[in-house]
């Protein structure tokens, strides 16, 4: 078409379509734009000029002949600055980057919204449910604990030790009573060693800042403790044995002696023995439990001799003694008078269920060897006399004599089985226990070492006392040798010279077969001491006396209580003894080693008071109180004039000895 006009396209692509208009404004209403079109493409709504109409019949149309108006500038969608390399879309025929519309969202509904808040709300909650007590609780012990019945949650720990001290310490030092047998003993707390540990019983507490389960159950439960008590082990078995030394009652065996000429017969006898270990073992339970009484256990003790075996050994002991034995030596005789047969015959357990004869051959030949042996014939171990302060030696000398050994043999089988009461003994050579080199080799020249204690007259247990110092009197110490009280003297029987008296053994009096011969072994610990020999055994005595300088008593208990002492010297050591009636010394010669041997003493602290109590016991022994106290002791040594060495300091805990006073009729 030749002569047709140009077509225009026009620049707004709603010019050629009549617009809706609304009642109050001429301005026509955008319905259906796309998705994401604004309709600030058509500028602000107050400031829009009203658009010409357009068309052919509109004036100045191509019917009239007039160019239509001027299109405004076209309006850019607006870009999305966040993705930069999206590719540009044209609007409407404008080229430019455009921003791709966001997808459809739905609204989430309501209960998808609330749950995590309800969520967080919970957790918030929980957690102050468990910090809020949790700092109420902490740097206190947990609520709820308790020990033994007291409640110590809540508190800290000092205010917990204040209550446990108050109320728990009180239960435990209730005194126990055990009955033995019928026989009622009380046993105080102190006696038994028992003491409350409270630092260690409320360590075992949980304190601090408590976890989860420590508040919940904090809250809802209870946390129950035992009591940690601190027990002395060798206290309280020493207490026990006293128990025991005055509870026990061994079994006799069968036995026949004589008084004078006539055979007396003992009987054997059952006994009963406490059980040592079950005790210690009630006792320390009964104090946990706040006291009460305590039935101990008797263990039943049988004999091995039977009553028809001492009935036999009594027949062979009267046909024993009814002649005198004559011993025969290269023509010379020497008669063991039925009386000298009687003072060292006895009939003793064989260990099978018989009884044996025993005779003491060595005693009778101290008696009769010199009818047999010239005096000068017999032998004589080396050793020491004291003369005018002054070591003495007295050589030794190999003699001849009778053996005294294969005598008692050939006598027991005359009292055992009858028969020849003629005796053929043999001579032979004798050598000296002890040789003049042995001893002069030893350097025995002067006092090392000495001691002194002091004793009231007249009482039985000083005849102990000086028993003991015969026995050992004259021993000789060789170097490296250790000396034992136990071993040296053995056990202290009727036979030997000793005799019953009183000794406190685990904190109570007792009356024992050598009672009192502590006090000699104290005498002989000191002069070991400042002799400066090693110390290797010894316990102390229950309770302080002053006799006795403090930490340095000793008491003595066969066969398990010793004093033992090394000769750590290179040279012998002779131990001399001597006793009056109110005092026991023991001296012990050598060679010095050091200047001075010094005894350095601690004050005394940690005093326990005494108690009172009142018996009416029989055999009840009034006493005054004494303080119990702690005391250390060390023993340090001096040469030129300067300390050489210090031994490990020895400390000694003594107990607190009750007030007694007695109210019963002795």
């Amino acid at each position: 078409m030749r002569n047709a006009g140009p077509i225009e396209s026009p620049t707004d692509p709603f010019a050629s379509v009549p617009l809706p208009t609304s009642g109050v404004s001429k301005k026509p209403r955008i319905e259906g734009l796309p998705p994401g079109v604004s309709r600030d493409i058509f500028g602000p709504p107050d400031r829009q000029e009203p658009r010409p109409a357009q068309g052919p019949s509109a004036p100045g149309g191509p019917s009239g002949g007039a160019l239509p108006p001027v299109a405004p500038p076209a309006q850019p969608w607006p870009m999305n600055d966040k993705h930069p390399s999206s590719s540009p879309a044209p609007v409407f025929g404008t080229a430019g980057p455009a921003e791709r519309p966001p997808a459809y969202e739905p609204e989430p509904p309501r209960r998808r919204r609330l749950l995590p808040g309800l969520l967080a709300f919970v957790v918030v909650l929980a957690g102050l449910a468990y910090v809020v007590p949790a700092v109420l609780m902490s740097g206190s012990v947990l609520r709820g604990t308790h020990v033994a019945g007291v409640d110590i949650g809540g508190l800290t720990v000092t205010q917990a030790a204040d209550k446990l001290r108050t109320q728990l310490a009180t239960r435990l030092s209730a005194p126990v009573v055990v009955d033995i047998g019928g026989k009622k003993e009380t046993i105080q707390p102190d006696e038994a060693g028992l003491e409350l540990d409270v630092v260690s019983t409320i360590g075992q507490a949980p304190s601090g800042f408590p976890s989860p389960q420590e508040v919940w159950r904090g809250l809802t439960g209870r946390t129950e403790l035992q009591p940690k008590v601190n027990l002395d082990s060798s206290q309280l078995a020493r207490t026990v044995e006293g128990l025991a030394e005055g509870a026990d009652k061994k079994a006799h065996e069968g036995r026949v002696f004589f008084a004078g000429l006539q055979p007396k017969a003992r009987q054997p006898e059952d006994g009963v023995l406490l059980d040592r270990d079950d005790a210690v073992r009630r006792i320390g339970d009964a104090f946990l439990n706040g006291g009460g009484n305590v039935p101990l256990t008797l263990r039943p003790a049988k004999p091995v001799t039977t009553p028809q075996a001492v009935e036999d050994a009594l027949a062979k002991a009267k046909q024993a003694v009814s002649a005198p034995l004559t011993l025969t030596l290269d023509g010379k005789q020497a008669q063991v008078s039925p009386v000298m047969i009687a003072a060292n015959l006895t009939y003793t357990s064989d260990g099978s269920g018989g009884l044996a004869p025993s005779f003491n051959a060595k005693a009778v030949l101290a008696a009769v060897e010199g009818s047999l042996v010239d005096a000068a014939q017999q032998p004589r171990d080396a050793t020491y006399q004291i003369v005018n302060d002054k070591p003495v030696l007295v050589p030794a000398r190999t003699g001849r004599g009778v053996n005294d050994k294969l005598l008692a043999r050939d006598a027991e089988k005359v009292f055992d089985e009858g028969g020849n009461r003629t005796v053929p003994v043999r001579l032979g050579a004798v050598a000296p226990a002890v040789t003049t080199s042995q001893v002069r080799g030893l350097g025995i020249k002067e006092v090392v070492g000495s001691f002194n204690t002091t004793f009231d007259c007249c009482q039985p247990r000083v005849k102990n006392i000086q028993r003991m110092a015969q026995e050992l009197d004259g021993r000789l110490v060789k170097p490296g040798e250790t000396f034992s009280i136990n071993e040296a003297v053995g056990e202290r029987t009727l036979e030997d010279g000793y005799v019953e008296a009183g000794q406190i053994v685990g904190g109570r009096m007792v009356n024992i077969v050598g009672g009192g011969v502590s006090q000699f072994a104290t005498a002989m610990y000191n002069a070991a001491f400042f002799g400066g020999f090693d110390l290797v055994e010894h316990k102390p005595m229950d309770y302080f006396s002053t006799r006795y300088p403090a930490g340095r008593d000793v008491t003595l208990l066969y066969p398990d209580t010793d004093l033992k002492w090394r000769n750590d010297s290179e040279h012998g050591v002779l131990i001399k003894t001597a006793f009056t009636d109110t005092s026991v010394t023991v001296t012990l010669w050598s060679t010095k080693r050091y200047d001075e041997v010094e005894a350095v003493e601690s004050d005394k602290r940690d005093f326990v008071p005494f108690r009172s109590e009142t018996s009416s016991a029989p055999g009840c022994v009034s006493t005054t109180g004494q303080q119990g106290f702690t005391i250390d002791v060390t023993r340090v040594f001096h040469q030129d004039g300067k300390v050489v060495k210090k031994d490990k300091k020895v400390t000694t805990k003594y107990r607190a000895q009750p007030q007694t006073t007695c109210t019963g009729t002795n």
